[in-house]
């Protein structure tokens, strides 16, 4: 009995011990899961522990890399234990890596305790083709003759090739002029779409690999692809605009397949290959939509043995100019299909339309099924609102058709999806059905599915409260940045614009970094913003740039995105690599705008838009002043914050100099900027909420003259009953300026208004998306000017990061989150509310819900962090932790606060207490 006893409890001992250890899991390279094509010479891993057990820190790690060749493993890389806290983002540092070769990687890590993990599982990345010397394939010109004025069919290209061993594994490189398809063997190759992305194509196109061991055969083999206009030759901008990049489109393709015995065969793109232009995609554009013939398919085209003796030869030449147009990965993830909606009605006019509402505004396209006569052609149109009479709304997409036709090859089900075309809806229109009369309304929802598309981006973070409108908007914050974010911050994803609005990304990318990881996406973005920056130091209005010609164009708030978003990576990913590229063109905007400035340091001239869309009821724009900001106001205001940030990237990439130079560029800013614009008692020349926002956010205003800035702001607030007139610049700052003075219960206030204008405005009004004006639909339910009116805008959710930072108080202490701030902001006016953020070391969850004497907070902090609780309270003595009071916690008490010092694990703690 006695060595039973005795056993148990040493397999009880043992469980614990084993249930406490540390392991390691979620492995990533480049922030990416087990990458296919990259071209980092030293790549970054990361990785996170999971422990049950509190105040987990990591003490030390140790990686093992090896290549995999021949199905077997060589370590090329052995850290050995390497005293650190760190697992984020550690570069790789063992021998040169060699294009094409995959790389496994593991990882274990030592405690604070000296307690040793397990091995992590395996992970690995995957080389993409490091030099130009390794692309043996040509550029090759499937077109000949072409009208570029006008959109011409997407041409079809395909090659036939022989396999006579056993294939270990291929790899199939490709990228083009305009958008492809890619297929081997009649499958297509890959989930992604809209590939290779747009980037400023006159200095740099992506390439993109794929694994296709499984597609290829022993024997005949063939690979064949499509062509779209897309970004490339497409219609941009505005004006009937085409052919930005070039007139004709290419292609560059390159299948290396490595045999059994370890030789190779590689099959590119080259004189052999032939094409045709009688394609089924008659004409395809990202503005204009897709026209399809299904009778012009040619059955088993990307298959072996299809007869292509009419197609034509192809060129072979160097289809980019200048010469300097580099190849490149990718740095983030694809386009990729996220999910289908079902029609949630159908119905029928009062014009006489018959309209299929899926429910929700959104970015992709609607998949058909349909049975009918050869040669019928059902055409689809998309909106996102219906007219004050129920009618199908076109108005607001300008130039842009937002049309698809598609003719019936008549042979049975037909299912169709376009290619090279995408929307922004939540209505489709439906003309010409087949026997839509024979058939229910309802009976028809089954036939028609709307296919949500955006850039794959993880899911990082929730905000939920116990009120439904503001949940509401937390929902339409995040579909509108899935609905924008396709390769590149878009404006809006349905009118004949969709260009990357610098703006509209400065005043997002903070709330788009707690929403999805966003990481990879702006890395990608931002290597634009410096390609397209003017010789001068000015940043174009939008990037890429398509708009400019060449001419030195900024405005302030816009050009200013090339240092708070390269600044905001730094900080919620800790990514100072990606500081450290962008820090020269952080430093010529601010050198741009300081030589614009000259001795004044008042930038005169330098705001084209203001404060763009500021609320004012007369509807004269940028003039009026009610809500109206100085222009030169604004353009200073953002000069001294942009000089601020680039003084903080240099202390934080040790350039010395270069902080202490700036930091004294911007405490003259600001003593300029004081006599210029402001009296004395702390009054602005503008007296609107924007300036005062952006003159506290700033920190431009000295201790003695804040109080009465704040005072003025709530004065301008209440006396509007409790309303914002605050546009794109001033609303991303406005609420954070209230709680950081102390006047959170006017920030929730303006949060909670749910009459115009306001944000709840538009949710009341049915809104599934933000709006890019506060009143896109009136009060009387009629539309603002058509000219300019999207439904699906993000600029405005900008409001997301402070329901995140200050409501729920989820907050970064240091860089990436390595030391987390937890300082929630409860008010009477919501009984509880939550935020979840997952961040490169794991999940932060911050909620709190009212109690009859006060509140309850749960959080939890992930292992290798640490974090200062703020809670709410004028004594210690009235928090308890787990029903335990806190005397074993580092803590403070101050301004009717306490801070708590705490390691990783989930703390309850309880405040008793009057609540105000």
């Amino acid at each position: 009995f006695i060595m039973r006893s005795l056993f148990i409890l040493i397999v009880f001992f043992m469980a614990i011990q084993l249930h406490a250890q540390v392991s390691v899991k979620e492995l990533t390279c480049e922030n990416l899961i087990n990458p296919i094509g990259i071209d980092e010479t030293s790549p970054r891993l990361s990785w996170k522990l999971l422990s049950t057990e509190r105040n987990v820190m990591q003490s030390a790690y140790q990686i093992k890399v090896s290549a995999e060749k021949n199905n077997s493993l060589s370590l090329v890389w052995d850290s050995g234990k390497t005293p650190s806290d760190e697992s984020i983002l550690q570069p790789y540092g063992g021998s040169a890596l060699q294009s094409g070769v995959r790389y496994v990687w593991q990882v274990r890590v030592w405690d604070a305790k000296n307690k040793e993990s397990e091995w992590s599982e395996r992970a690995f990345f995957e080389m993409g083709l490091l030099s130009a010397n390794d692309w043996k394939a040509k550029w090759i010109d499937p077109e000949k003759d072409i009208d570029s004025l006008k959109q011409q069919p997407a041409p079809l290209l395909r090659k036939e090739f022989k396999l006579s061993k056993k294939i270990q594994s291929a790899r199939l490189y490709v990228t083009s002029k305009g958008l492809n398809e890619m297929y081997i063997n009649g499958k297509r190759v890959s989930d992604n779409y809209f590939t290779p992305g747009w980037t400023s194509y006159k200095n740099q196109i992506q390439y993109f690999t794929y694994d296709v061991t499984t597609l290829l055969k022993s024997g005949d083999n063939a690979v064949g692809a499509i062509l779209g206009d897309g970004w490339f030759r497409g219609y941009l901008a505005w004006a009937n605009s085409r052919n930005h990049y070039g007139t004709k489109l290419g292609l560059l393709a390159q299948i290396i397949i490595t045999f059994s015995d370890g030789s190779q065969q590689i099959i590119g793109t080259d004189e052999t290959w032939k094409a045709t232009s009688n394609s089924p995609i008659v004409s395809s554009d990202l503005y204009m939509g897709e026209t399809y013939d299904a009778r012009l398919e040619q059955l088993g085209w990307t298959d072996a043995k299809f007869d292509d003796s009419n197609w034509s030869t192809v060129e072979t030449k160097n289809m980019f100019e200048p010469q300097n147009c580099k190849l490149v990965a990718p740095k983030g993830q694809a386009v990729r299909r996220i999910e289908e909606l079902k029609a949630q009605k159908i119905f029928i006019t009062p014009e006489g339309d018959t309209v299929i509402d899926f429910g929700q505004n959104l970015t992709g396209w609607v998949k058909m099924k349909v049975r009918g006569t050869a040669g019928t052609t059902v055409t689809i149109n998309h909106a996102e609102v219906l007219d004050k009479a129920g009618n199908f709304y076109t108005a607001n997409l300008r130039a842009a058709r937002c049309e698809i036709n598609y003719k019936l090859k008549g042979t049975g089900e037909e299912i169709f999806e376009p290619h090279f075309s995408f929307f922004g809806f939540r209505y489709a229109r439906i003309k010409n059905y087949p026997k839509i009369e024979t058939q229910t309304l309802a009976s028809l929802r089954d036939n028609f599915t709307a296919v949500v598309v955006h850039t794959d981006m993880p899911k990082t973070g929730e905000f939920v409260t116990s009120n439904a409108l503001i949940n509401q908007l937390q929902h339409n914050i995040q579909w509108g940045q899935k609905g924008n974010f396709l390769d590149v911050p878009t404006d809006c994803p349905q009118r004949d614009e969709r260009l990357g609005w610098t703006g509209d990304a400065q005043a997002f990318v903070r709330t788009a970094s707690y929403n999805f990881n966003v990481s990879g996406f702006f890395n990608k973005w931002l290597v634009d913003v410096a390609t397209d920056q003017n010789k001068t130091g000015a940043v174009p209005f939008v990037i890429p740039d398509v708009l400019s010609k060449g001419k030195s164009q900024t405005s302030a708030g816009w050009g200013d995105v090339a240092v708070i978003a390269p600044w905001t990576m730094y900080t919620v990913y800790g990514d100072k690599r990606l500081l450290e590229r962008q820090y020269p063109s952080m430093k010529a905007y601010v050198e741009y705008i300081r030589k614009s400035a000259g001795d004044s340091l008042i930038w005169k001239n330098g705001s084209v838009f203001g404060d763009w869309l500021f609320f004012h009821p007369r509807e004269t724009r940028h003039t009026e002043a009610d809500g109206f900001t100085d222009q030169d106001y604004i353009a200073t205001a953002f000069f001294a914050y942009s000089t601020k940030l680039l003084q903080q990237s240099a202390e934080a990439l040790g350039k010395t100099e270069d902080a202490v130079f700036y930091k004294i560029l911007y405490n003259k800013i600001k003593e300029n900027f004081i006599q210029e614009y402001f009296t004395p008692r702390g009054r602005t020349a503008s007296d609107s909420q924007t300036s005062y926002v952006l003159a506290l956010f700033f920190d431009l205003l000295p201790e003695r003259m804040r109080p009465n800035a704040v005072n003025n702001l709530v004065m301008d607030i209440t006396s509007r009953g409790n309303h914002l007139s605050t546009g794109f610049l001033g609303t991303p700052y406005l609420c954070h300026v209230l709680s950081q003075n102390g006047r959170a219960d006017i920030a929730y206030k303006l949060l909670l208004q749910q009459t115009y204008p306001s944000w709840l405005y538009p949710v009341k009004m049915g809104a599934t998306t933000i709006w890019e004006r506060w009143d896109g639909i009136k009060t009387d339910s009629t539309f603002q000017d058509a000219g300019m009116n999207s439904f699906n805008h993000y600029a405005y959710g900008a409001i997301g990061d402070w329901m995140y930072r200050v409501c729920a108080g989820i907050e970064v202490g240091t860089a990436g989150y390595k030391h987390i701030i937890i300082q929630p902001h409860p008010t009477d006016s919501l009984s509880d509310a939550k935020a979840t953020f997952n961040s490169n070391y794991g999940e932060i969850v911050s909620s709190w819900k009212k109690t009859a004497t006060g509140y309850t907070f749960s959080i939890k902090i992930p292992a290798n962090t640490t974090a200062t609780i703020k809670l709410p309270a004028d004594n210690m003595n009235n928090i308890t932790e787990r029903g335990e009071p806190l005397k074993n916690y580092a803590t403070k008490l101050e301004n009717n606060s306490v801070s708590i010092e705490v390691g990783s694990g989930e703390y309850i703690f309880e405040t008793h207490l009057q609540r105000g």
